[in-house]
């Protein structure tokens, strides 16, 4: 350390020092001033210390926040003035000189102190001021240790890190590219990668037997409290010769040893994860997405109201919750309100009562001989209430997971400090474009269909299921994963389904489409991603808080001003001409 400026930090100090002259060096805190004696909280990187000037002229132009350097002798506090909030509380600084070396020259936008309370746009704008926030700080320092234990990890179990390009083709991948315009080729632009997608499994075609890195992805997508607008980090790594089942126990044994070391006292879903099916999540959790902390299941009653009178039911896809749990009428109708906010027409219910009969507005339309076989059905008992939802059969499964979920935090079901874990499979490889009506390939385009070419020729394309997975925490998607399609027939075969012929394949693909005629090893991998991660363990509900330099809701760099115009001249030497 360079003693010019200080010759300790606020983490080396002890009461050993006690005596001794030092030199600090950081931020004023906060200022006390008790007419002959001044105190100030000197704020580094690494703690506070107090500081006592007995002499009041050492005081003279400083602020709240001027960076300084302040050389004197350690002493012991007065037992009464001990803060044993920071490491350095029975200890201070007896001030003997001061030196500005950074003035605040205007006004605070906020404290420092509380800035997290402050207006994110504000904050965001001033990020650098932010950052001197203790728990925004260490929001950072962790998101380095986590990462570090992280790449530690991976080479332990084998993986090269290889740093893939940052510039390169624009591919349908799903979300919207960053395209960059090419100022040597006229007319063409590179892309900013979505995911490594192509490269990683270039990799293993070059074999390279286990890859990994801490890849940056480029998306223009809208944020959301769980996604960062423009970009975000991800684990991305990929094996060779290896299956789904090999992925994921490296998946969850990265992640178990991740939250378990930095999530010491929670609860965490032990090895191995369990495995749910897409078609089994939607049904029993209404979302791919579960949050296992909610014990609450969901059932299919279609067919059993298919057979009774209400007509609403009849005909619809029909999906019950039962709860046991006492309600009082207010209950009901708050969630009756929060059904109807999310596009229901109304909420059913029944409430059974200590001989098995029923009581509620539904009871009279399931005819006597059913009732019965309904308690059978939904394993009722006495002091339980099932709730029933009806709607079309892409609406009511999404309609009865919100429910779901709300009762469960209604309840306060929902199992506190735990993190649960599950992998999400059998994904189906196709579904219908919304807009256009036409097969589209549901996630992942490179995935393997299960059963291969058989099926892409002999199935319903809707019916064919890919081996693609997702690890699920909390209800958070944290990675998305696949085995991929290697092989150049079933992939020419895969995409001509989704509409692509064979020249646009080409096109769009042409290195993997190239590569994978030159003996393409079987590969799978997956991609944890890196800040939803550090949300979930540091407990923030908004995943720009374990970001340095987010870009706020409205994807602005507020700070540095981006999006930002260009010059002419700029735009001439990229052949951009704007309309």
């Amino acid at each position: 350390m360079s003693e010019i400026y200080r010759t300790k930090t606020a983490k080396e100090l002890t009461e050993s020092d006690i005596g001794k002259t030092v030199t600090l060096c950081g931020w004023v805190e906060n200022i006390r001033d008790h007419g002959g004696v001044s105190f100030i909280d000197l704020r580094d990187y690494y703690g506070v210390v107090q500081v006592v000037m007995r002499d009041t002229t050492l005081l003279r132009g400083i602020a709240k926040e001027d960076c300084v350097s302040v050389a004197g002798i350690i002493e012991a506090r007065d037992e009464e003035t001990y803060n044993p909030k920071i490491p350095t509380g029975t200890i201070e600084l007896n001030c003997r000189s001061v030196k500005i070396l950074g003035k605040v020259r205007k006004s605070l936008p906020f404290e420092i102190i509380t800035s997290k309370e402050t207006r994110e746009e504000l904050r965001l704008k001033y990020r650098f001021l932010d950052l001197r926030n203790r728990k925004v700080k260490d929001n950072v320092v962790f998101r380095a240790q986590v990462i570090s234990f992280l790449r530690r990890e991976m080479e332990e179990l084998g993986f090269l890190e290889v740093q893939t390009p940052i510039l390169c083709a624009s591919s349908p991948e799903g979300a919207r590219d960053y395209i960059v315009p090419s100022r040597r080729y006229k007319g063409k632009f590179y892309a900013l990668p979505q995911a490594p997608q192509q490269y990683k499994q270039l990799l293993m075609v070059g074999g390279i037997d286990r890859y990994y890195q801490i890849a940056p992805c480029f998306r223009d997508e809208d944020a959301r409290a769980d996604r960062s607008p423009g970009e975000f980090y991800q684990l991305d790594f990929e094996m060779a010769f290896a299956t789904q089942e090999d992925v994921f126990a490296v998946g969850e044994k990265v992640l178990f040893d991740t939250f378990k070391k930095f999530a010491p006292q929670a609860k965490i879903t032990g090895l191995p994860f369990p495995v749910i099916s897409y078609s089994q999540a939607m049904l029993e959790y209404g979302t791919d997405k579960p949050d296992l902390r909610n014990p609450l299941k969901i059932i299919d009653l279609s067919e059993f109201f298919s057979r009774c009178t209400f007509k609403p039911f009849i005909g619809a896809t029909v999906r019950a919750i039962k709860v046991h749990a006492e309600m009082s009428k207010g209950f009901h109708e708050k969630l009756l309100s929060f059904a109807l906010s999310i596009g229901m027409g109304g909420l059913g219910y029944l409430e059974v009562d200590d001989d098995l009969s029923f009581r509620g507005p539904i009871d009279k339309f399931i005819p006597q001989e059913l009732k019965a076989e309904l308690v059978s059905i939904a394993e009722l008992s006495a002091g339980d209430t099932i709730f029933f939802i009806a709607d079309s059969p892409s609406r009511a499964p999404v309609l009865a997971g919100k429910i779901r979920q709300e009762l469960g935090m209604r309840l306060g079901l929902i199992e506190e400090n735990a993190y649960r874990f599950c992998f999400v499979n059998d994904f189906p490889m196709y579904e219908l474009d919304e807009d256009t009506g036409k097969v589209c390939f549901t996630h992942n385009p490179f995935s393997m269909p299960q059963g291969g070419m058989e099926a892409l020729t002999g199935k319903d394309p809707l019916e064919v299921l890919a081996y693609q997975y997702d690890i699920v925490c909390n209800g958070v998607e944290l990675s998305s994963g696949a085995v991929r399609n290697h092989d150049p027939e079933i992939m020419k075969k895969a995409f001509e389904i989704a509409g692509y012929t064979e020249e646009e394949l080409k096109e769009k693909f042409g290195a993997l489409y190239t590569a994978f005629r030159y003996g393409a090893p079987p590969h799978a991998g997956m991609a944890p991603g890196v800040d939803r991660m550090l949300m979930l363990l540091k407990n923030e509900e908004n995943i720009r808080e374990v970001i340095a330099f987010p870009m706020s809701a409205s994807a602005q760099d507020l700070m540095c001003g981006a999006p930002s115009t260009v010059s002419e001249q700029q735009l001439r030497e990229v052949h951009i001409k704007l309309r």
